[in-house]
């Protein structure tokens, strides 16, 4: 049997006779079964040399399952998981996610800053920040992916942890008041960052806070766009007033950072010394596009194996392009996929807008909510956006103060009825 295709770079996983996996590979598909007794109870491996066969015979691990077995399932026994915290040698968080169901993830100490730094390595653009001492900002949902996220109201420069400084002391940024704006201005100009993170809403809020109160920061040099998918109105509202390099930087609390690149480019990367990313044909029509499933490298406590995120990929002659998770795309009635860069590229150029999400409300029905200082030219938009959904889709604009995001405190740009 072939090999399946991997986004890892050829020598990530090194050469093996026909039909048979990897060195590299089958040693990390080993040492995941040793150390978690899940994988052995969901499908227990023969001790003969892997073919590619029976890696594929191993059941893809999904997050609901994560979820209903729950952490301890991947530890021989609860107290392994309780001595590792109280040692400090295990971390833990709690992540949502997109689903709304909440995940524990148990993770050795020190783990979340070693593949972060890996990212960076992989970054053209931000390996100069890896290994040596640097500024970062960080503004995201507050059960964000990572450890020290804070989640109680430390005043300044309390949140200052070893560089990085957390601006937000809640969720929802469309609901911070004009005095926590001010505070977390404040900070930034205090804070004098190279870099700053953040889900892109709140990137794209933070761009207007700061434009509004005239402030600059010229310190920035990077800004990394993470823990939700991207619009290039966030990208270009946030680089008119952070005039910086931008990076996209997928992963998950879960997985670690899984591919990093520039955004609203085709070249992201896998990050291969952080994970194996399996490439799983998604729809025969689209032979360029792929579901992943992640098996994670060197990792001890909950290492994941053929991990089926939910993400959808685009392969690229330059790369990897992040389309989102598989319940954000639309299907037209022809089988052809459209994605938020295709509502991207559909708005008229003169659009611009803090955030969007376009919503659908029936069969042909579409609503495109927006956020923006002035209000466009609906019928306009609303044209594009039809001929771009077809089907004879009928889409309304509707201007708004805020777009509320879901329980989880995920935005999506693209919201097609579940199907």
């Amino acid at each position: 049997m072939s090999a399946p295709l991997f986004a890892n770079a050829p020598d990530t996983l090194g050469s093996a006779p026909a039909g048979y996996l990897p060195e590299r590979l089958e040693r990390e598909v080993r040492k995941i079964y040793e150390r978690s007794p899940v994988y052995v109870q969901r499908f227990p491996l023969h001790s003969e040399r892997l073919k590619w066969s029976c890696f594929r015979e191993i059941p893809a691990l999904s997050k609901k399952e994560i979820v209903e077995r729950g952490h301890q399932a991947f530890f021989a026994d609860y107290e392994q998981i309780e001595r590792g915290l109280t040692e400090k040698k295990f971390e833990y968080e709690s992540t949502g996610g997109t689903t709304q169901s909440p995940m524990t993830v148990i993770m050795e100490a020190g783990w979340w800053n070693a593949q972060t730094e890996r990212a960076y390595r992989a970054s053209p653009i931000l390996s100069e920040f890896a290994g040596r001492p640097y500024r970062k900002c960080v503004l995201a949902p507050v059960g964000c992916s990572s450890n020290l996220c804070p989640f109680e109201d430390h005043p300044f420069p309390h949140r200052y942890f070893d560089g990085v400084v957390y601006l937000n002391l809640s969720s929802d940024p469309f609901a911070f008041p004009e005095g926590e704006w001010d505070r977390i201005v404040r900070e930034l100009q205090a804070t004098k960052p190279e870099v700053i993170e953040g889900e892109p809403v709140y990137l794209s809020l933070l761009a207007r806070a700061a434009k509004k109160r005239g402030v600059t920061v010229p310190s920035v040099r990077a800004v990394i766009l993470t823990y939700g998918k991207a619009s290039t109105q966030h990208g270009r509202r946030i680089a008119e007033t952070f005039p910086a390099a931008q990076v996209d930087l997928y992963g998950s609390t879960e997985a670690g950072y899984l591919f990093v690149g520039e955004a609203f480019k085709e070249n992201s990367q896998a990050v291969d010394t952080n994970a194996f990313i399996e490439l799983v044909p998604w729809r025969a029509s689209l032979p360029d596009v792929f579901q992943i499933y992640v098996t994670t490298r060197d990792r001890e406590a909950m290492p994941l194996l053929r991990y089926h995120t939910g993400d959808i990929v685009q392969k690229f002659a330059g790369g990897f392009r992040l389309l989102g998770r598989e319940g954000n795309l639309f299907f037209r009635g022809d089988g052809s996929l459209v994605s938020p860069t295709e509502v991207d590229a559909a708005l008229p150029l003169d659009f611009a807008c803090w955030h969007y999400s376009l919503v659908q409300t029936g069969e042909t029905r579409w609503d495109f909510h927006y956020v923006a200082d002035e209000t466009a030219a609906h019928r306009e938009v609303e044209t594009a956006l039809a001929q771009l959904l077809g089907g004879g889709a009928r889409v309304n604009a509707f201007r708004r103060k805020f777009i509320a995001p879901a329980a989880s405190g995920k935005f999506s740009l693209l919201k097609p009825l579940a199907r």
